[in-house]
């Protein structure tokens, strides 16, 4: 199964798999529009992989089979300040 790899101009971090390289037949009109011009990134032979960096690779195969496409988000932003107040035992 090969998968086509897109990132989003107008989002960091956000990147769109699809089934077939500038195929977004199956992409939602208004997520296509949120996400900008997508770029190609790369196109990836999921037949060959066990796993990817940042994504489930069995959740990506799952959403490709039934939805045609998968969004990865990144992740959220870091709170430093809740992390600072865990690590000295601050309440406030």
């Amino acid at each position: 199964m090969l998968c086509a790899v897109y990132r989003s101009l107008r989002k960091e971090g956000t990147y769109l798999y699809i089934e077939k390289r500038d195929d977004f037949s199956k992409v939602p009109a208004l997520l296509l529009q949120s996400f900008g011009k997508p770029e190609l990134v790369t196109v990836i032979n999921l037949a060959k992989r066990e796993h990817l960096a940042q994504i489930d690779i069995n959740k990506l195969r799952a959403a490709l089979v039934e939805q045609g496409f998968y969004l990865q988000l990144p992740p959220p932003p870091e709170n430093l300040l809740a992390a600072h107040k865990a690590a000295n035992n601050l309440s406030r």
